[in-house]
């Protein structure tokens, strides 16, 4: 199967400490890299992660609190010293566009490439970027301002084809796409060979969702349900439950219960709050209820 892995930079929430970056993720899928929020020092752990800056074809912001998009401009900057060229795509709620332009105008012109903004509405669940091989769609969120998360999904593939059977059959190459598309095959002799012989089932499509900040949302889980892995932002322990909803922000708790009401395979929690000198409690908490948790960190890659 090709990779579809997530990559965290960072996890840490508003308050700047020295264990966390802010929130940035990379979806690496189908060979494309896709970022997901850019909080300052992003570019930093993309070139710590190895990635590589001209490879990262779109962001996609949540919402535009500091610690998930102040790292655009300045990463847009050394877009245009490394000499790219390719178009850089931003999907952010309309709002963006202005400070962006602003920013543009001062800090970034004469780039050789185009930055293409893409206005996105956070209260509908729809599908704003899609190829041959992908499609992301939108997750509403209930944050204190506009807020979407994002859910990734590959597109399903045709069959494998078995090459011991092709040759046994002595199929011609130029067969294939047929035999792919569900044909079956007739010999020399009028034999036909049903598709299922000449096949293997194709791998099943994965999925993954990143819920970024919000208050603990009952029925979340349905537009979840079944993904692969789930990113939900785990700000606080549960005792500090009143807190989160004042701050529209979860507990460890809650995001498990959101993971172990959609059946996902697995959840990784992060947006830690700076209260907490070792994340490992919220870990704890989160596995009480869905024990197959991940405590996100910096560097981490996930396979989705």
């Amino acid at each position: 199967m090709t990779p579809f892995r997530v990559h965290i930079l960072g996890c840490g929430s508003a308050m700047p400490t020295l264990r966390h970056n802010p929130s940035s993720q990379v979806v690496e899928i189908r060979e494309k890299l896709f970022m997901i929020d850019c909080g300052e020092g992003t570019q930093v752990q993309l070139r710590r992660s190895r990635l590589g800056f001209t490879k990262v074809n779109a962001l996609f912001v949540s919402h535009l609190h500091g610690d998930h998009c102040l790292g655009i401009i300045g990463m847009i900057s050394t877009f245009g010293m490394l000499g790219r060229t390719a178009p850089f795509h931003i999907y952010a709620t309309p709002e963006f566009k202005r400070v962006l332009d602003v920013q543009m105008q001062i800090f970034c012109q004469n780039l050789e490439f185009d930055v293409v903004f893409h206005p996105v509405d956070t209260t509908k669940r729809q599908i704003i970027y899609e190829d041959r091989s992908i499609a992301v769609k939108t997750i509403p969120l209930r944050h204190r301002i506009p807020c979407c998360g994002y859910l990734f999904s590959e597109k399903p593939t045709l069959p494998h084809i078995r090459r011991d059977m092709i040759d046994f059959y002595k199929i011609p190459l130029s067969q294939i796409n047929n035999i792919k598309n569900g044909t079956d095959w007739t010999d020399e002799d009028g034999n036909r060979i049903p598709n299922a012989r000449l096949t293997r089932p194709s791998d099943k499509p994965r999925s993954y969702a990143y819920c970024s900040d919000t208050i603990y949302m009952p029925d979340l889980y349905k537009t979840v349900r079944g993904v692969n892995t789930l990113y939900h932002e785990s700000t606080y322990l549960s005792k500090e439950e009143k807190m989160a909803a004042l701050y529209y922000h979860s507990t460890a708790a809650q995001a498990a219960k959101v993971a172990n009401e959609a059946e996902v395979s697995q959840l990784i929690i992060g947006h830690f709050s700076a209260r907490y000198e070792d994340a490992t409690v919220l870990l704890d908490e989160a596995k009480k209820t869905f024990e197959h948790t991940i405590l996100a960190k910096e560097g981490l890659i996930v396979d989705v």
